[in-house]
């Protein structure tokens, strides 16, 4: 009795004033959709639906915004090319070893590479022209360097021979009346690194004072 009460309270299938013998064809006067027909059947609901209104939109597209807006100035930063810098430190040693014609010398120097990028890089290759007034007397090319780790900084010792054969600094160098064969060094250095998938160079000139009549030079910065 109580079923048949509660239907009474709706208005019977296709009537708008309640007055109709048509049962639905779907739930036969039930008010209950049968098992297993759920999958079957569509729902029709009004179109002012308080379902049919999402809530909240615009605070979802501009929370999706900001965050899609961070996401790019974060990978812009960690991925942004940062400088590699090349630092000269010292001179560890200079060997002369002197030949009748010539003077032999091996400059060892120390260098620093840093890295400020959040990435590695890697040293291609490494040049070093030594001069002795404007006169280019030795090159260096060195292409097995290590390459350096993200955010670090790598010390180098580079090796660099200079056969001098000018006659005026043979005879400068071997003269026994001068005590210190001081001779003013400039070393041009040439570094290509690739990082970031792309290629770069880097350049610094430095000068430096060795003596070329003996092995007194003693390990000094470079400035």
């Amino acid at each position: 009795m109580e079923k048949v009460k509660t239907l009474k309270q709706f208005p019977p299938y296709g009537a708008v004033n309640g007055n109709s013998g048509h049962s639905c064809p779907t739930c036969h006067g039930t008010g209950r959709i049968p098992r297993g027909h759920q999958d079957q059947l569509v729902a029709v609901i009004p179109c002012n639906d308080i379902r049919l209104k999402p809530r909240r939109t615009k605070l979802y597209v501009c929370i999706s915004m900001a965050l899609c807006l961070f996401l790019c100035c974060l990978i812009l930063f960690f991925l942004f090319p940062r400088s590699v810098t090349l630092t000269p430190v010292s001179v560890l040693s200079v060997m002369v070893y002197f030949t009748p014609d010539t003077v032999e010398m091996e400059v060892k120097n120390l260098i620093n590479i840093t890295n400020d990028n959040f990435s590695p890089v890697q040293i291609v290759e490494f040049n070093v022209q030594g001069l002795v007034s404007d006169i280019v007397v030795g090159k260096t090319k060195i292409s097995n360097m290590t390459g350096l780790k993200s955010r670090s900084q790598r010390s180098y010792t580079i090796q660099i021979d200079l056969p001098i054969t000018d006659k005026g600094l043979n005879s400068y160098c071997k003269s026994n009346s001068i005590k210190i064969h001081t001779l003013f060094l400039e070393l041009q250095m040439t570094m290509n690194i690739s990082y970031l998938a792309h290629t770069e160079q880097v350049s610094l000139n430095t000068f430096e004072y060795i003596d070329c009549g003996t092995n007194s030079t003693i390990p000094h910065p470079v400035r």
